[in-house]
Order: C-alpha cells, then sequence, then structure tokens
C-alpha cells in the first residue's frame, strides 16, 4: 500500500463516482477502478457497494477512510514540514477576512509581516464567519478572523486581537451630531441601517436595544461598511460602526460620536486548525499578531 492509492481511495470515496473521481485525479476511469480492486485485495475487504448509478461506502470503507485521512494529513505535514526547511521565508498564508472589517484592523499588522517577510504572499479573502471557520476547518484558509462568535476550541487554537468599542454614526444635519457623547437611550428613535441579520453584530445590537427597553426601526440592511456610512451620508439613518472604522472616515458631512458608558464591542479573534502542521511563515504571522497592537 502507497500513499497514492490512499489519495484515490479518498477521493472516490468523496465523489462516489469512479468517472467523477477519475477526472478529478487526471487519470483513467480503468486505471482508477484497477487500483481501487488492488488495494480491496491486499486489505481482504470490500471498501464499496457497487451500485448501477453510483457506489456507497462499506463498513469497512468507512473505516478505513477515517485512517485515511489521518494518513494524508501526516504525509501533508511531512511534506510541508521539509518544504519549508529547504525554503523558509518563501509561500503564503490563505487569511479570511469578514467583509466589515476589511484590512482597517490590520493593516500595521500586514505592513510590518510584508516589510520582514517581502516574498511570502498574503491572500485576503472577504466572506462570512461562519465560512471562515469551514475553510480554516477544511484547510482552504491558514488563518480566520472571527468577530463575536463563540470558538470552539476542540477545533481551533484561537488568540484575541481586539476589543473594539461601537460608535454611533450620523449625518452632520442629525441633532445628535451636537453632542461630544451620548446615551445608548439616545438613538432609540432613530432610523438603523444595520450590519446583515447573519453577521454577529446585528445580533449584538439587536441585544442592546431590547436591554435598553426598544426595538430597532432597522430601514437597511448590509455587510459593506462602506455603503453603510454612504447611508448614514444620504441622512436614510443612523449606524453603529466599530471606533476603528469610525476613526478612517474622512466624509465631513459624518461625524462618529462615542456612547457615554460602552454598550456593545466589536471583539475580533483570530484562529487556526488545532493539530495541524503550521507552515513557518503562518507561525511568524501568527507570533507578530500577538506581539503588535491592532
Amino acid at each position: 500500500m502507497d500513499i497514492r492509492q490512499i489519495e484515490y481511495f479518498a477521493e472516490v470515496a468523496k465523489q462516489l463516482n469512479f468517472t467523477k473521481a477519475a477526472s478529478t485525479l487526471h487519470i483513467s476511469q480503468p486505471s482508477l477502478s484497477k487500483t481501487i480492486k488492488s488495494l480491496e485485495a491486499e486489505l481482504g475487504a470490500a471498501l464499496f457497494y457497487r451500485k448501477a448509478k453510483q457506489l456507497e461506502l462499506t463498513d469497512a470503507g468507512q473505516a478505513f477512510l477515517i485512517n485515511a485521512k489521518h494518513v494524508m494529513d501526516a504525509f501533508d505535514n511531512l511534506t510541508s514540514e521539509l518544504i519549508d526547511v529547504i525554503n523558509l521565508k518563501k509561500g503564503e498564508i490563505k487569511i479570511g477576512i469578514p467583509p466589515i472589517i476589511g484590512a482597517a484592523f490590520f493593516s500595521t499588522l500586514i505592513s510590518k509581516y510584508k516589510d520582514t517577510y517581502p516574498s511570502i504572499d498574503l491572500l485576503l479573502t472577504e466572506v462570512g464567519s461562519n465560512k471562515i471557520k469551514h475553510g480554516v476547518r477544511e484547510g482552504e484558509l491558514d488563518i480566520g478572523l472571527i468577530c463575536n462568535l463563540p470558538i470552539q476550541t476542540e477545533n481551533f487554537e484561537t488568540i484575541k486581537l481586539l476589543n473594539d468599542p461601537l460608535m454611533l454614526v450620523v449625518q452632520k444635519d442629525n441633532p445628535l451630531a451636537d453632542r461630544e457623547a451620548i446615551n445608548f437611550s439616545h438613538i432609540k428613535k432613530e432610523h438603523f441601517i444595520m450590519y446583515r441579520h447573519d453577521f454577529s453584530l446585528h445580533d449584538r445590537i439587536i441585544e442592546a436595544c431590547e436591554e435598553h427597553g426598544f426595538y430597532p426601526n432597522v430601514v437597511c440592511e448590509s455587510s459593506q461598511k462602506d455603503f453603510m456610512i454612504e447611508m448614514v451620508g444620504a441622512k436614510l439613518g443612523v449606524a453603529l460602526l466599530p471606533s476603528k472604522i469610525c476613526a478612517q472616515i474622512t466624509n465631513d458631512e459624518i461625524k462618529a460620536i462615542p456612547f457615554k458608558k460602552t454598550v456593545v464591542n466589536l471583539d475580533l479573534a483570530m484562529i487556526w486548525k488545532k493539530d495541524k502542521y503550521i507552515p513557518y511563515a503562518v507561525r511568524e504571522f501568527i507570533a507578530m499578531s500577538e506581539s503588535i497592537t491592532i
């Protein structure tokens, strides 16, 4: 048995179809079928029920698949570590970022890292937190930034990066714009431009409003902070945005006002997969993030 046989088996188990698996593996279907039959003969057990249109894993096949994944992970770790030894400071890091965050929250970290390791590419992908967790879990992302979500630590290593209070963003003609600081109860009659309902901050803001005796009048939802700011400028309503985003607003028509008492924070954490080999480039990025103020 060799790693090639195990990889072929895993792909067939994923596709449950020899034709699709052969296409993905770029080999002929007869060659793939022969490899699987050879593997079954070596193991002395059938790995698949062969039906008319689709395959199905046998009990032995299911047991073999579990261990096959461990073997492939170990092989990938071995290969990755050897490549790191040979090419210490070359490679890429795939990072998932929630759209509402963007690069604003860790531009200092990115700049310092690129100055230190200019040959390493940072590939940033804007997706929601659930997709980020899935991407890290499946190995599609090396690192993910997660907002205000409880992390199941059995799957991930985690470090907290930021606790940023939300501020009220208003158009300058709004009566609240004259205030230097406000109470949360002052905004109960405002129209709200909110984060989309699948964002964790959406629920946190709703909860905060209910705790202060009102339910927000939501007139618009978005995943893009720039769009939310534009809608405030168009006098559609007010928005609650993290202070670091507010600090970057250059529109003179917009004013950001702090709350006298912090009610909602943006909690930002970095996650990566537990029990997986971490490439040198990623290890350095994690270490640097722990030593720099975002």
